[in-house]
């Protein structure tokens, strides 16, 4: 007998197939569309910039921002368009129907204009129930008489059956921005005052609740409402706001750099100081979200002069839309173009662009 003792032969070492690898999170340089290009974050930046502002061009659309804003006749208009595509059709606190008035309402109020009219595409998948269409209908119309708005033209399109998802609407809208009132980040100077009009995160979360069939011990409503009445109230204080946004798609982080980025100012934010209501607060924990990136359709930020900040704050709080309003931070000279957030614990962090979506099809 042989007093060697025996070694296994060694395992060869696996070989890994790196081209099958899937990461789950969108890859800029992707030759197709992806869904974080819808997401409101650097994908849907780059789409804009590198595809449709060169295919387009011109010096309005260059300005960027939620609503255009036209001189025509000796008149300032501010027009802007949207498209809704979110699933569920009906969620708490809203419906497609809401969202389409709601959001293009906002845009326009972003720009300071006093909606006037409204548009109204549907694109409707065959086989989709009447009294959905009908329901989706009624919610439009009582949101547009809710704003003071009017829908004054529209169009329908039917697609087969596999096509859609029961209902796409389209809204554009128009309105006259008052004289003395120019809202634009370009405006934005070290010293302004970030307020927040309230609570931030309902409306991603109340859909994504529905959607994916989950349960938070209390249910969540959607934030959904005209804001047309709040910036009116905010403008009766001054009409030298620098600049508003609707944090929708991105949250409110999106809206914090789309600001910093095109005003080159940095900003600070105080992550204590930003509203967010527990049980969103505490759906976002389970899931491993942040709420600053989650939409939001009833809410505004706002870069305000130090010197109008209490009083502007004062307006937005008697108001019904902002009475959970807060300052959450300012426009500095530090790290132009970046946003910053100040930690409960003492450090801070970069709230940069989501590169895709935390929440696909919330609007």
């Amino acid at each position: 007998m042989s007093d060697t003792t025996d070694v296994p032969a060694p395992v060869p070492a696996p070989v890994l197939d790196l081209e099958s690898w899937t990461c789950p999170a969108p890859v800029r340089d992707r030759p197709r569309v992806v869904m974080g290009h819808g997401g409101g974050g650097v994908l849907s930046a780059e789409l804009v910039q590198q595809i449709f502002a060169p295919a387009f061009g011109g010096e309005v659309l260059a300005q960027l921002g939620d609503a255009a804003v036209l001189s025509l006749g000796g008149a300032r208009l501010a027009f802007s368009t949207d498209s809704y595509v979110v699933r569920p059709l009906f969620f708490p606190g809203g419906c497609i129907g809401d969202l389409a008035v709601n959001g293009t309402v906002n845009d326009l109020a972003m720009s300071g204009a006093r909606a006037a009219y409204l548009s109204c595409g549907f694109i409707l998948e065959e086989g989709v129930e009447l009294d959905v269409v009908r329901r989706v209908s009624e919610a439009l119309g009582a949101a547009a008489r809710t704003a003071g708005v009017e829908v004054a033209t529209g169009d329908t399109k039917v697609v087969e059956a596999g096509h859609g998802d029961g209902i796409y609407v389209n809204t554009a809208g128009i309105g006259l921005v008052p004289a003395g009132v120019d809202l634009r980040p370009q405006r934005v100077v070290p010293g302004d005052v970030v307020i927040v009009s309230g609570a931030i995160g309902a409306h991603g979360v109340a859909v994504m609740s529905v959607r994916e069939g989950l349960e938070f011990g209390v249910e969540i409503q959607s934030d959904c409402a005209a804001l047309g009445g709040l910036v009116d109230t905010m403008l009766g204080v001054t009409s030298d706001l620098h600049v508003l946004r609707d944090p929708t798609r991105g949250g409110l982080a999106a809206a914090l750099n789309e600001i910093a980025e095109a005003s080159g100012a940095g900003v600070v934010v105080q992550e204590r100081a930003v509203p967010v209501p527990p049980a969103v607060a505490n759906a976002c924990a389970i899931l491993g979200l942040d709420p600053m990136y989650i939409a939001n359709e009833g809410k505004l930020v706002a870069f305000v002069p130090r010197e109008h900040a209490d009083a502007v704050l004062e307006a937005m709080r008697a108001h019904p839309l902002g009475a959970e309003s807060a300052i959450i931070g300012e426009a500095v000279e530090a790290h132009p173009g970046m946003v910053v957030a100040g930690t409960g614990l003492g450090g801070t962090r970069v709230v940069d662009l989501p590169i895709g979506e935390q929440l696909p099809r919330i609007c």
